[in-house]
């Protein structure tokens, strides 16, 4: 049974930081870190008319309300480098849409499959690395603020499930360094935006065994967070039909705000673009989401929906011709 309670009587009486103004609004949003680089490559955004447009205005036609984006440290080409997070986050803010800013602390992907230190950092030591995430993200923030770019949220890590910085913040040996670098990076978006909202990023929302381990092992090393971020690609979830795997995710959101008393937040989602169930899937996600105890559940980000025919990325929730899917109507409901 349900233990139901208010989101005011969670951040009072179990100590969670109570909701920020900006952060009282359920987000249907997407992260759209390719955009530019799509877009220099002559690729063209349409609407479900068919009529070619900004891709923010598109989104916005469809529901969404907010904007994600990766930020890496020195990328090869500069795409997700510092100067292309500003033009790209200038653009959110100018459309009216709320900003996530997403720190991989590497010159590219970081994941589960990898957490590689930037090149400039590998030589570093632990409290080196330690300050390097802290200059690194009010670097990124101060460009960002004096841009004109309020973000409401900030990741410190992406996907974070065994770590970040390896090996030194590998958590599965090095808990103790992985709980400092997030809290380093904490503390650095504190410094520029103080009401900004620190999320711990971690994936495969149905795996509630792993989340524990990975939030007991923060908590008890101290680092600090105000959110827990998560995603749900329903459809590759190991011995989980989608059905099954949405609602894993949910019971294990739950159990996230009880066992922590921190709010959460859908960061990324997904589905196949032809998926037979594909808008299906993503409306269950937005209801399990809605359906989180007390209202703690802050929002859902669809990954790269605008990927059509992308560098191979299957995900993408526009179609061939570079139009949404009935994928993306699951935000214009509710």
């Amino acid at each position: 049974m349900k233990h139901a309670f208010s989101a005011l009587a969670a951040c009072l009486v179990l100590g969670a930081p109570c909701a920020h103004a900006a952060d009282t609004h359920f987000a249907k949003g997407a992260d759209v870190g390719w955009v530019s680089e799509m877009e220099a490559a002559g690729r063209v955004f349409r609407n479900r008319d068919g009529k070619t447009g900004d891709l923010y205005a598109i989104l916005k036609e469809q529901g969404m309300d907010a904007i994600r984006l990766r930020a890496w440290v020195n990328p090869q080409d500069g795409w997700n480098g510092t100067a292309d997070v500003v033009a790209k986050a200038k653009r959110a803010t100018a459309a009216g849409m709320r900003v996530m800013i997403d720190f991989h602390y590497s010159d590219s992907w970081a994941d589960p499959q990898q957490q590689t230190k930037p090149k400039a950092w590998a030589t570093y030591t632990v409290p080196q690395l330690a300050d390097a995430v802290a200059a690194h993200t009010r670097s990124v923030l101060t460009a960002l603020r004096d841009a004109g770019v309020t973000p409401t949220w900030v990741q410190v890590g992406n996907e974070t499930r065994t770590g970040l910085l390896w090996p030194e913040g590998d958590a599965t040996k090095h808990m103790d360094n992985y709980a400092r670098f997030v809290d380093s990076g904490y503390g650095a978006v504190k410094q520029v935006f103080p009401d900004a909202i620190v999320i711990v990023h971690v994936d495969n929302c149905h795996d509630n065994a792993t989340f524990r381990w990975n939030f007991d092992g923060l908590k008890a090393h101290g680092a600090r967070f105000d959110m827990i971020g998560v995603s749900s690609y329903p459809t590759t979830a190991k011995n989980h039909t989608w059905q099954s795997a949405t609602a894993a995710c949910l019971a294990n959101l739950d159990d996230m705000v009880h066992r922590y008393g921190k709010p959460v937040i859908l960061s990324e989602v997904g589905v196949p673009w032809d998926h037979p169930d594909g808008k299906a899937v993503i409306a269950d996600l937005i209801a399990k989401a809605r359906a989180v105890d007390g209202g703690m559940a802050r929002g859902v980000f669809y990954w790269e929906p605008e990927a059509y025919d992308w560098k191979g990325y299957p995900m993408g929730a526009f179609d061939r011709g570079g139009k949404p899917t009935a994928i993306m109507d699951a935000f214009l409901e509710r």
